[in-house]
């Protein structure tokens, strides 16, 4: 794509919906535990329940920054216009408190069925979210909204 078409387009052009990279890094490392089993937690460590937690955690900020995101008028999807800068909320703390419960959800399920294989596939998901998907979404807010952007990223960390 050149240059004049990717100023032209109104939307982050992410190289993956997060949701299906995050269902693919899940399903992949249930079915790769279910064909190698590779536990990396202490026999009688309690995973069940600990890992629900993580879970439901990821799961609450992921709806907490998706309500503040529809307050605010804006899209969630990476595929539609972005309307606004979304700065209050979770996104007072974190740019990116969607992605953020993501991770939280994939550990929670790696604690829960006790799997490295799902902590080993955090790697490959962050590295698609960061650079298909964050440095995608960033260039493309840059572009839109210029110093009303940038003085957000500014002020607020990408991460924690």
């Amino acid at each position: 794509m050149n240059e004049t078409t990717e100023n032209m387009r109104d939307n982050s052009g992410a190289v993956v919906r997060p949701p299906i990279a995050w269902m693919l890094a899940v399903i992949a490392g249930i079915a790769l535990d279910w064909l190698y089993p590779l536990p990396f937690l202490p026999a009688g460590v309690p995973t069940g329940w600990p890992g629900g937690i993580l879970f439901l955690a990821g799961l609450a900020l992921l709806i907490w920054a998706a309500m503040t995101f529809r307050r605010a008028g804006t899209q969630i999807q990476t595929t539609d216009p972005t309307t606004t800068i979304v700065d209050d909320g979770p996104y007072r703390f974190t740019r990116n408190p969607i992605y953020i419960g993501m991770f939280l959800g994939l550990i929670g399920l790696a604690v829960a069925f006790d799997s490295l294989w799902l902590i080993v596939l955090l790697v490959p998901f962050y590295l698609v979210i960061r650079y298909g998907v964050v440095a995608r979404e960033e260039a493309y807010l840059e572009r839109k909204f210029g110093d009303v952007y940038l003085a957000y990223k500014a002020r607020v960390r990408r991460w924690l």
